[in-house]
């Protein structure tokens, strides 16, 4: 036969394991922080016309870009929409400027 599970250690876990939810939360940001930011002369970078500055692509070698397409407002990018740096789907273990622009650049929904 079981014992029944008394209120107080329910209450006791309760507490234990609402101290420990903050540090989950923080430990997330720390790490999404902690991404290095993705070098344009990178070979995959280059390989799909990766831009900091979406303002400066190259249109004749890249007629499907759009003014209004930027990382922040792509599918593959991680962070809020207007975030500075972010990270990506594409470039994985890197951060992406909000303002920039490569040709995976997708809308997101």
């Amino acid at each position: 036969m079981q014992k029944p599970i008394s209120r107080r250690t329910v209450v006791n876990y309760a507490l234990v394991a609402g101290a420990f939810l903050p540090g989950l939360y923080l430990g997330r940001n720390a790490a999404a922080a902690a991404l290095a930011p993705l070098d344009p002369s990178d070979p995959t970078a280059k390989s799909l016309a990766y831009v900091s500055d979406s303002s400066k692509v190259d249109a004749s070698a890249n007629p499907t870009h759009k003014p209004d397409q930027t990382c922040s407002n792509c599918a593959q990018f991680q962070g809020k929409p207007g975030d500075a740096q972010g990270g990506c789907n594409i470039f994985v273990g890197k951060s992406v400027a909000g303002g920039g622009w490569c040709k995976v650049w997708a809308k997101k929904p």
